[in-house]
């Protein structure tokens, strides 16, 4: 009987160290907690794809686009022997695939003008940009200063190369190279696109 008691007891404590001034709340206004800077985890959302890697939500118009990865511009082509294929719309028919009637939760790792830069997963992708460098369909963006690599990007590449899968199976440039090359094209493309 002295057990249960004093689990009794154990438990109005806890109820009581909870309800009392002197909660997270309050120690976090002390100054004296810890409280991590982790990325912004928003509600999920349903979206519509704007380009390879990029895509819009449908209820608040912001634009989110993956972070680590770089994929064909919307009318870049790539070639298979001596046929040329459009690996822009190849990219974008994956996305739209993988997010099409259904949920996507981002964490955004920063905002950056007119779009923010996220991690994002549905329920068949734990992460989209990992399963795209995996499947081929897009390629590591170059990192800019200061920026982590991820690892498991970098082997997802390393698996899709080793396979000849997706783009890898092709000729084609990279897409950086190619909008520096196709720059008024693929501006144009891009307002064309953000303007739907």
């Amino acid at each position: 009987m002295r057990r249960r008691e004093a689990g009794f007891l154990t438990v109005i404590g806890m109820v009581a160290l909870a309800a009392s001034p002197c909660s997270a709340q309050s120690l976090a206004d002390s100054g004296s907690v810890y409280q991590p800077k982790v990325a912004a985890q928003l509600p999920p959302l349903r979206v519509e794809v704007v380009d390879g890697t990029r895509f819009r939500d449908i209820e608040t118009k912001a634009v989110f686009r993956l972070y680590g990865i770089d994929a064909c511009a919307a009318d870049q082509n790539a070639t298979l022997g001596r046929q040329p294929w459009p690996c822009g719309t190849m990219v974008r028919a994956w996305l739209v695939t993988a997010t099409l009637n259904t949920w996507v939760a981002c964490s955004v790792l920063r905002d950056e003008p007119g779009e923010r830069l996220a991690r994002c997963a549905t329920a068949g992708h734990r992460d989209l940009a990992a399963d795209m460098l995996r499947e081929g369909v897009a390629v590591l963006a170059p990192a800019a200063d200061g920026e982590p690599e991820i690892r498991e990007y970098i082997a997802a590449e390393q698996q899709a190369r080793k396979a000849y899968r997706g783009l890898w199976s092709s000729t084609f440039q990279m897409p950086w190279d190619w909008r520096a090359a196709n720059q008024p094209a693929a501006d144009a493309a891009m307002r064309a696109e953000a303007a739907r």
